[in-house]
């Protein structure tokens, strides 16, 4: 049966909410619906951002201590806002929409401790947008000893499937974190994190230039990329781990470029997300023919380039040139993997979590 599924994403790189529509079965995509964004503002932003610094001792799921209740407070009032807008927009109704799923804010990702969370009231979500919404996507899966990320594959597998070329196809997603998505046509799904996004260059870029990012990477491409550190930050031991595997937006804070020309340190660091994400290709079983890329770093044109000198002879493109929606991908997959969750299909595998046997996962609110 297809249901209509409304996804909400609010990424590590904590820009806002993206809100995208689809119509599933949870297996393939009947049709892509409309897409929409609501920013967070700079004191939303600040105030995600002490939420990420201080849910660094937390040692259990659901405490909310210090700002982390005042942080959840207004994740969930975003998210109902960014719903609202969008039926505004699109002149839709509650009754339009079977399920909505609402992945929350991850402010901290410790699988080897079995503890991932997301804030993000999903209770109080339902009741003010009068839709059920499946929430709590990662949980069983870390629990039963997965990595908790990357959860996207499924739907990337589904989107390569529609696709007329020969493979293997790799989907790259870059938000703040970078993750992959391998797909050989023979049901081998292989995925994991390969490094930092956006996240690194978006810091700078807040702590250098007052800037949110570097825009379509013109900044970096003024810039001279300072090798050296590269190399010496990938001799971190998670780039030479096989998949699946995952990251912490805050894994690589311990990196700091030291004293450099803005445009120089906006240039490595996006040199550092290109060549991590190519670090994976001896990890994998074949050598990917394509390469698709979604996220964020898809509108970055220099991390594009970098990226196309890195792969050899394999195609780099950016996902909208194929007509998927780049920005909305990940809202997508949240609606998709709602929709799965509810007919208790699988939303991780070994080969893209670790977890031991596939797992569905999801848990439903209510109006």
């Amino acid at each position: 049966m297809m249901l209509t599924a409304l996804g909400l994403m609010s990424g590590t790189s904590l820009d806002g909410v993206d809100v995208a529509l689809i119509e599933t079965d949870g297996k393939q995509v009947k049709a892509f619906g409309p897409s929409g964004y609501r920013a967070y503002s700079p004191a939303e932003r600040n105030l995600l951002r002490q939420a990420l610094s201080e849910a660094v001792h937390l040692a259990q799921r659901d405490a909310r201590p210090g700002i982390l209740a005042e942080a959840e407070r207004a994740v969930t009032r975003a998210h109902a806002e960014a719903v609202a807008a969008f039926f505004a927009q699109n002149r839709m109704k509650p009754e339009d929409v079977d399920i909505v799923g609402f992945h929350g804010q991850t402010v901290l990702h410790r699988p080897e401790r079995r503890l991932t969370v997301q804030i993000g009231d999903a209770a109080a979500l339902a009741k003010a947008i009068h839709i059920p919404v499946m929430h709590d996507f990662r949980a069983a899966d870390v629990e039963a000893g997965g990595q908790g990320a990357p959860f996207v594959p499924v739907y990337h597998r589904a989107l390569a499937n529609s696709l007329d070329r020969e493979g293997p196809i790799v989907v790259v997603n870059i938000g703040g974190v970078s993750n992959i998505t391998y797909i050989d046509g023979n049901d081998t799904l292989i995925a994991c994190d390969t490094g930092p996004g956006n996240a690194l260059l978006d810091d700078f870029m807040y702590r250098t230039m007052n800037q949110a990012f570097d825009a379509e990477g013109k900044f970096a491409a003024l810039g001279k990329v300072d090798e050296v550190w590269i190399a010496r930050a990938l001799e971190l031991p998670f780039f030479a781990l096989p998949p699946p595997k995952s990251l912490d937006r805050n894994d690589f804070v311990a990196l700091r470029l030291g004293d450099v020309a803005p445009a120089d340190g906006a240039a490595t660091l996006t040199a550092f997300t290109a060549t991590a994400i190519t670090r994976i290709i001896p990890l994998l079983p074949r050598r990917p023919r394509s390469w698709i890329v979604c996220g964020g770093g898809a509108r970055n044109l220099t991390m594009l380039r970098m990226l196309r000198e890195r792969v050899g002879s394999a195609t780099v493109e950016a996902a909208e040139t194929l007509g998927w929606a780049s920005d909305a991908i990940e809202a997508q997959a949240f609606g998709f993997l709602a929709a799965r969750g509810l007919k208790g299909l699988p939303l991780s595998y070994p080969t893209t979590t670790g977890v031991p046997m596939p797992m569905t996962g999801g848990v439903i609110a209510r109006p």
